[in-house]
């Protein structure tokens, strides 16, 4: 601050006596100013006792991710995805090689290493265009009430929920025709479709959250006659009911009004600039009999599309319930999509991105498992979503039980972003989570559409080079057999020596024998409610304390001598 007034008095001085200095006393008369507003504001003590210079500080911590990023971080720190995984698909998007030279950097040596064995007969594919059929085959629909007539013949690749409005309208235009050119599904997210999603007609998976956007009146219930207009468009092909996501699962959100533009406002049919409200539960349906029913009721005003839902995992006995609705009403959905805890394209609480929510791989074992045991696999697909970004995260996750893979932030990537984190500030550098009609402009649609279909091609080819090596003909014929993970310096297991497994109908007959989620959590479901042990006048005896499991401390019984988890 002494060194401004000293040089704004000098450029004074030198300005009266010698008529030049204009330029340095405009700049450290500037610089005096700000340092007389440091001192004045009330708001930061670093300011208070440095003024200007104290702005430095701030500054530094402005660019302190990209900083690290770029020159700290090293290739293999995942935070949340790693320079290497970033530069796969910057690679793969932008037509360049993707190989490697002098060997892989990872520690094979390091606990939690896996691989894939290949095989001494690998066999030769035609195609990298793997693809799966949901909701039955064409004459051979699935078995379930009011079933499926329409059904997708879906990529084993396609785009997560992304929403127009938390994704630019270049960016949602750029992923449809991505998603166009390379024969793959675009998911809307649940923010509904916009008039961006329909300009290139690349096939669109419609989701519908607790907000219902695009199906909903203005009380916010569901509305039969929009949703029927919306479904029964040529280039929605599926219906996905959102239950819970994994960035935020059990909770609501809400835009707020300056931030619902017209435009979005159309695509959710509601008030523009007004708050616009997500709860954290849905209204139509109250119990899981009466979301079987709702399913069913989707795929009937739809014209018979594969309909299904999509959760995160939370308490097993939800889970649970909805299966055993499922059995109680015979009523399936077409496929389901579990999202692990560690997804998230979007701005999410710390405590909820951190803390809240089943990771990917117990999620879908879970939801895998469940299904055998009750007999259901083979009439529901299972979708997989959560940090995927290349071929061997999706043979790991079809190892695991997933038909097909969605990916949110790598086709982000391939569009061009960078990861700054600024997603739910409006300002995006690279224009691809920002409604700001400048920034939008970064985003060129012709040349990221290409991105995004070259990200999908490279990423399939090195899915079909890979699925060759295992001396396999389809994807879906990988299994826990096929991966290896290290856990000690001397000790490494297949795979399906370390996962939950059940026999096909394990969970119809007595639970002995079966894992603790099975035994502890399944007599609590109930079809008829998503609480625990909410059969009417059942007082199961698994909720006495001396039966939990031992991962969970024993609960005390309250005082009136009710018996309660």
């Amino acid at each position: 601050m002494a060194l401004c007034v000293f040089g704004a008095l000098l450029a004074l001085f030198s300005v009266i006596a010698f008529g030049v200095g204009w330029l340095p006393l405009l700049v450290f008369g500037a610089l005096v100013g700000v340092g007389v507003h440091d001192l004045k504001q009330t708001r930061h003590a670093i300011l208070r006792n440095y003024p200007v210079i104290g702005h430095l500080r701030f500054l530094l911590e402005y660019i302190r991710p990209e900083m690290r990023q770029y020159f700290v971080e090293g290739d293999r720190e995942a935070t949340p995805f790693s320079r290497a995984q970033r530069s796969l698909v910057y690679q793969r998007a932008k037509g360049e090689p993707d190989n490697q030279p002098f060997g892989t950097q990872l520690d094979v040596g390091a606990q939690g290493y896996e691989w894939v064995n290949h095989s001494m007969a690998p066999t030769k594919l035609a195609t990298h265009d793997f693809r799966i059929w949901i909701g039955g085959a064409p004459g051979s629909p699935a078995l379930s009430r009011a079933p499926c007539t329409q059904p997708y013949h879906a990529s084993v690749f396609n785009i997560s929920a992304m929403s127009f409005g938390a994704l630019s309208a270049n960016a949602i235009m750029a992923l449809n025709r991505g998603a166009q050119l390379g024969g793959f599904a675009h998911d809307t997210g649940e923010g509904s479709i916009s008039e961006h999603h329909r300009v290139h007609g690349g096939d669109l998976i419609w989701e519908i959250g607790s907000g219902y956007f695009g199906c909903r009146n203005a009380d916010g219930s569901f509305c039969e006659q929009r949703f029927t207009a919306n479904a029964c468009d040529p280039q929605v092909k599926m219906i996905e009911l959102k239950m819970s996501q994994g960035a935020k699962p059990g909770h609501g959100g809400m835009l707020p009004g300056p931030k619902v533009t017209a435009e979005i406002a159309a695509a959710r049919g509601v008030p523009a600039g007004q708050d616009c409200i997500s709860p954290a539960s849905h209204s139509a349906f109250s119990t899981p009999v009466e979301m079987m029913h709702f399913i069913a009721r989707l795929r009937t005003l739809s014209g018979g599309k594969p309909t299904g839902f999509k959760l995160c995992i939370g308490h097993p006995w939800e889970w649970f319930a909805i299966v055993k609705a499922m059995l109680a009403t015979g009523i399936t959905p077409d496929f389901i999509v579990v999202d692990g805890a560690e997804g998230g394209t979007g701005a999410a609480p710390v405590e909820f991105s951190d803390h809240v929510g089943a990771p990917l791989q117990e999620g879908l074992l879970l939801v895998h498992n469940t299904l055998i045991g009750v007999n259901l696999r083979s009439r529901i697909s299972i979708g997989a979503a959560g940090k995927v970004i290349s071929a061997f995260d999706l043979v790991r996750l079809m190892a695991l039980g997933a038909d097909w893979c969605n990916a949110g932030r790598g086709f982000m990537m391939a569009l061009g972003c960078i990861q700054a984190q600024s997603c739910h500030t409006g300002k995006c550098p690279t224009g691809v989570t920002t409604q700001d009609p400048q920034r939008q402009q970064a985003l060129v649609v012709p040349d990221k559409a290409e991105r995004v279909r070259n990200f999908h091609r490279s990423t399939l080819h090195a899915l079909k080079e890979i699925v060759q090596a295992a001396g396999l003909a389809h994807p879906q014929e990988v299994s826990a057999h096929h991966i290896v993970r290290r856990l000690t310096d001397t000790e490494v297991r297949l795979l399906s020596n370390l996962i939950l497994t059940v026999e096909p109908g394990a969970l119809l007959g007595p639970l002995d024998g079966q894992h603790n989620v099975f035994r502890q959590y399944w007599p609590l479901a109930s079809a008829h409610s998503f609480r625990a042990g909410a059969v009417p006048g059942a007082v199961p005896d698994i909720l006495l304390p001396d039966a939990l499991p031992v991962e969970f401390p024993p609960v005390p019984a309250p005082a009136d001598g009710w018996r309660s988890v």
